[in-house]
């Protein structure tokens, strides 16, 4: 078969495809010419030109009947398989630009409690049942890798104040101000507001891995107090399983306040703000180009109203 590409001169153009179409599907010339308003050897003339482009012939006379030849079989069935293709597309597209219709990825922090996100997504597809929302729980460095490779639409992590004015193309927008609680068994710190890091330092400690972001927030409060990190005597990956591991152990930990109040209920441990705090924000992050695809800045939006209506906290505290 002679390469078109090598010779733009012969490129058929769509209308040709068009026309061949029209014409595998009524098998006669004079009413496809009708049908497409054209005359018969406009017709007869593309079809020639195709032929010739593809050096095969595409119809044949059996009698007086035209059918397709071995040849327009593959191409009729190969143009479908390419329009069916462009139709996809054009519906991915369409489908693209507007706000309640589409697939937003969600790729969530393993330290973060997801409560409130999985309640919101529930209530948010009651609402707009044509928007796929998938969230999936996994390591920092993964929510990160997949937002760069763009792979997830947001991320919800916590952020270091100011982190992101040093990675540019990316936005957040806050969800909360949450900080780092001393979480005890001490019934002596009882009538305590707060602990220093000091105080905090003198008992052992369940905590994440060394390389794990919070542990890197904690390490970075203690060495800016010029105190010694706490003492880890075990290591654990995720809130809940250091929660556990507390609550059934007396040793001590730290987790976020908005953890605490989600399962507090659950154990019995106490909790005491560290003086000075450790902050640390809740935050969406997104590429800066998402805010430009509609479902993805609807679905931002509807959060905002549904943490207005009630505050993230206080619906924190309704799932104890």
């Amino acid at each position: 078969m002679k390469n078109v590409k090598d010779n733009p001169n012969k490129m058929i153009s769509a209308r040709a495809y068009a026309y061949f179409l029209q014409l595998a599907d009524t098998l006669n010339y004079t009413k496809t010419a009708q049908l497409l308003g054209i005359s018969q050897p406009a017709l007869t003339q593309q079809i020639k030109k195709l032929e010739t482009s593809l050096d095969a012939p595409l119809f044949q006379t059996i009698g007086k009947q035209l059918c397709l030849t071995e040849a327009g079989v593959i191409m009729r069935e190969s143009i479908e398989t390419i329009y069916d293709v462009l139709t996809e597309a054009s519906e991915k597209i369409h489908d693209e630009n507007l706000s309640t219709r589409g697939k937003i990825t969600i790729g969530i922090s393993a330290s973060v409690e997801d409560r409130v996100f999985t309640n919101f997504i529930t209530d948010y597809f009651k609402q707009y049942p044509d928007v796929e929302v998938t969230l999936f729980m996994v390591g920092r460095k993964e929510v990160w890798d997949y937002l760069e490779k763009n792979k997830i639409d947001i991320a919800i992590l916590y952020l270091p104040t100011d982190v992101l004015n040093k990675w540019k193309g990316y936005e957040s927008v806050n969800i909360i101000h949450d900080e780092l609680l001393f979480i005890h068994h001490n019934p002596e710190l009882t009538k305590k507001k707060s602990i220093s890091y000091h105080e905090a330092q003198r008992f052992p400690w369940v905590t994440y891995p060394k390389n794990y972001f919070v542990s890197h927030v904690i390490q970075t409060a203690f060495e800016r107090e010029e105190v010694t990190r706490p003492t880890s005597v075990a290591q654990f990956t995720k809130p809940q399983q250091m929660f556990r591991f507390s609550n059934e152990t007396s040793v001590n930990t730290a987790l976020p306040r908005s953890f605490f109040k989600a399962h507090q209920e659950e154990g019995e441990l106490r909790a005491l703000p560290f003086n000075p705090p450790i902050a640390m924000d809740l935050s969406f992050v997104y590429r800066k180009e998402k805010l430009n695809v509609p479902r993805v800045s609807h679905f931002l939006k509807v959060f905002q109203e549904y943490v207005e209506e009630e505050s993230y906290l206080d619906r924190l505290k309704e799932n104890n």
